[in-house]
């Protein structure tokens, strides 16, 4: 491709990350000419950092809770799942020579627990099929627009930037696949979300989902966040086996265990993500207040009878470490959320054990987050994710309007959508021969 020709393909996979790969298997398999098209120098640059403490595949949660894990898009995200889900993960790995196994925590790893295999091994799969077309690669090029090609036949001209110059191509179908507004740079700078209401969608503002909060402040300490002495001592520490109690995205209160962490300016974490969807919803009408149960294998009667037991001359902390086995960050966080009188009162200081409130007042930077929610809302689209106002011009991956916490929930649902979009790609297509 020279920098000034005009290309036409059969169709464009516009961003090579997970989606955006998966809807080009499948539409390579069908046959199909495809050219993936991508700003940065290598494919996949978000999906193989996010890989590096351990892929996180997919989880082994069945259904229906497993699609309930997508909030207010459960419905529709459970469409896509119901063509593609969990189980199809795992096989799809296999098909690769990429074994799996299932976590203690019910989440799904390839058995070497990295991401590069399983990538160069999709890639050579994409490059040499044993059936279907080889999908052809583009890199150092970005999107910039498109528009409605004139001509008889529907089709989109796809602007791009690349080191040469600019380049228009010419697709009959186009599968749009350019991720959130987080990690930017890895390629998600959510510049898509400027030009693509001009293609008939609408977009909902891009935030940060699955990232930490920021503390409002506490008993300890008058300023927003942490006082300096837990942040000194505390901030990275891990809080195990603790349930955190939140509001969800439909409003109710909602309670989950698991385990988070002490950060520099408030919490963050898997167990945190979990319920991050609702706490940010909240927030939009000013602070929240979550709840931590610092002990949940305690039933509070017992809490109570132990605080109560009479402590003779020694400290509070030696105490509280003696009886339930309460120290380091967790009792912390007791004295840095508690004032002194809660602190001495033994019954305050057990409800506080079991219910400590904790001000939250914001989410961190959206180029913090593993991931975004908002983009484009599903209402304008079909359910082959084709939008209603544009044919032939699909959309998959983060760029839509649905969120997910961690714990293979998101590259789930991500590969999912590529593989509907893809097949109404291929649908699409076949209607128009």
């Amino acid at each position: 491709m020279t920098a000034d020709a005009d290309v036409s393909v059969d169709v464009a996979v516009i961003g090579a990350g997970p989606a955006g790969l998966m809807a080009a298997e499948v539409l390579s398999s069908a046959g199909l000419s495809v050219h993936v098209f991508d700003a940065m120098p290598s494919v996949g640059r978000k999906f193989l950092l996010a890989g590096k403490g351990g892929l996180n595949m997919t989880h082994a949660e069945p259904m229906p809770g497993f699609a309930q894990r997508y909030g207010a898009r459960a419905e529709s995200v459970g469409q896509w799942l119901a063509q593609w889900g969990p189980c199809a993960v795992r096989d799809w790995a296999a098909s690769l020579g990429i074994e799996t196994f299932v976590g203690s925590s019910q989440r799904v790893f390839p058995t070497d627990m990295k991401a590069a295999p399983l990538l160069r091994a999709w890639l050579q799969r994409l490059r040499h099929p044993s059936g279907g077309v080889p999908v052809q690669f583009h890199m150092r090029h970005r999107c910039v627009g498109g528009q409605a090609a004139e001509g008889d036949s529907p089709s989109m001209l796809w602007s791009f930037e690349h080191p040469g110059g600019r380049l228009k191509v010419r697709a009959r179908a186009t599968v749009l696949a350019l991720g959130g507004a987080s990690w930017s740079r890895l390629g998600s700078d959510g510049a898509w979300a400027h030009w693509a209401p001009a293609l008939g969608v609408s977009v909902a503002p891009l935030q940060a989902a699955n990232v930490g909060f920021e503390v409002a402040g506490t008993a300890s300490h008058a300023g927003a966040g942490w006082s300096p002495f837990l942040v000194e001592r505390f901030a990275g520490q891990p809080l195990k086996t603790v349930a955190l109690q939140a509001p969800a995205w439909d409003g109710a209160i909602v309670e989950r265990r698991g385990e988070m962490v002490v950060t520099e300016h408030g919490i963050e974490g898997s167990l945190v993500y979990a319920l991050g969807a609702g706490i940010r919803k909240a927030l939009h009408q000013g602070e929240v207040t979550v709840h931590l149960d610092l002990l949940p294998d305690w039933t509070a009667a017992d809490v109570a009878a132990q605080v109560s037991h009479p402590r003779g001359s020694r400290s509070w902390a030696s105490h509280l470490k003696s009886r339930l086995r309460l120290e380091g960050v967790k009792a912390a966080l007791l004295n840095e959320c508690l004032s002194p009188h809660e602190r001495q009162d033994p019954a305050l200081l057990a409800a506080a054990i079991k219910h400590l409130p904790l001000r939250l007042a914001r989410p961190r930077p959206v180029d913090e987050a593993i991931s975004t929610a908002g983009g484009v809302r599903l209402e304008s689209l079909n359910e082959q994710l084709m939008g209603r106002n544009q044919p032939g011009v699909f959309w998959a991956g983060e760029m839509l309007d649905w969120e997910a916490p961690t714990g293979g929930y998101l590259l789930t649902a991500a590969w999912a959508s590529g593989v509907v979009a893809g097949q109404g790609a291929v649908r699409w297509l076949s209607e128009k021969r």
